[in-house]
């Protein structure tokens, strides 16, 4: 192996759009990659099988068990590319932050693959990938839905119904800003999940009702989408806060970013991922007016924003 070849490798972070919590009990959700957070994997030749990242620096085999996915990703990668006995350095670095709801742990796995195939040289198509993330994904998660690994390394958002395909549409909207704003506080999925199916447990009438128009507001924000109707978006985003409020997922925080990006001309605002934390995400019609709310929400209390265009890539 060529001492002096450098393998790189970078992935997305991911944003869901609409269909929190509504998706485990068999409705829609749209995600999409979000390019203004990102992983990078730099590989390089080493006498010895190194990792390097914000977590941890040192031998592969000294991983901590948080970084258990990582460690199998890159085995299985190496496995499959017949180069087991390889040794290399491995360097990761991240501005996704974890825990958010942004699949940090699947473009750590996206871009560990890339960056190892682009080291020796083999082309990484979508059918070797997803395979590779998804199963160190199931590590990291237990049962991921594969939309984590599909966001991340794709381009386009993502349809999704538990069980069934991905299926990509386009983001066919010319003038619209999303502002993602990080609460500070670690997402509680697990907790939240939890507790919406206590409450349907409790009162299936009623949370089964607030789910059903959950999936249908994820329906007309992808036809506003392929419509190019921004502001009607706004108003569907508005819509599944109410009804993702009222199942307990939502907390002062987040509601608190919500109001603030509302009064300050956004035209749709609310939770995004797990809930009890993580982000929060806001429609506006400018970059002007983006910037506005985001310095806005800083001021309020959230500790990083990030601005996407969501136009037509012309």
């Amino acid at each position: 192996m060529n001492k002096e070849k450098t393998g790189h490798g970078q992935a997305s972070g991911k944003i869901i759009l609409m269909g929190e919590h509504s998706v485990v009990y068999g409705e829609p959700a749209i995600a999409f990659p979000f390019q203004e957070t990102f992983i990078s994997t730099q590989v390089e030749a080493n006498s010895t099988m190194i990792v390097d990242c914000h977590y941890f620096s040192g031998e592969l085999s000294n991983v901590p068990p948080q970084l258990k996915s990582i460690k199998e990703v890159i085995s299985q990668t190496l496995t499959l590319l017949k180069k087991e006995n390889t040794t290399l350095k491995i360097t990761i670095t991240s501005t996704i932050p974890a825990e958010r709801g942004m699949g940090s742990s699947a473009a750590a796995a996206v871009s560990i693959v890339r960056g190892l195939f682009d080291y020796f040289n083999i082309p990484c198509t979508q059918e070797v990938l997803l395979p590779l993330v998804n199963r160190a994904e199931k590590i990291a998660h237990g049962n991921p839905s594969g939309i984590d690994a599909a966001a991340t390394s794709g381009n386009e958002p993502l349809f999704f119904i538990k069980g069934h395909p991905l299926e990509t549409f386009p983001m066919n909207v010319s003038d619209a800003f999303l502002i993602v704003a990080d609460t500070g506080i670690k997402g509680q999925t697990r907790e939240a999940v939890s507790d919406v199916a206590h409450l349907f447990e409790l009162n299936k009438q009623s949370v089964s009702q607030q789910i059903t128009k959950l999936g249908r507001l994820t329906k007309l924000a992808k036809k506003a989408i392929l419509a190019d109707e921004v502001y009607t978006l706004g108003t569907i985003m508005n819509q599944a806060q109410e009804q993702l409020k009222a199942l307990t997922v939502s907390n002062e925080q987040l509601d608190k970013l919500v109001t603030t990006a509302r009064e300050h001309g956004a035209l749709g605002a609310k939770l995004t991922g797990g809930g009890r934390g993580g982000c929060m995400i806001a429609l506006a019609d400018s970059n002007e007016q983006a910037v506005k709310i985001a310095a806005a929400i800083e001021s309020a209390g959230a500790v990083a924003t990030w601005i996407q265009s969501l136009g037509v890539k012309k």
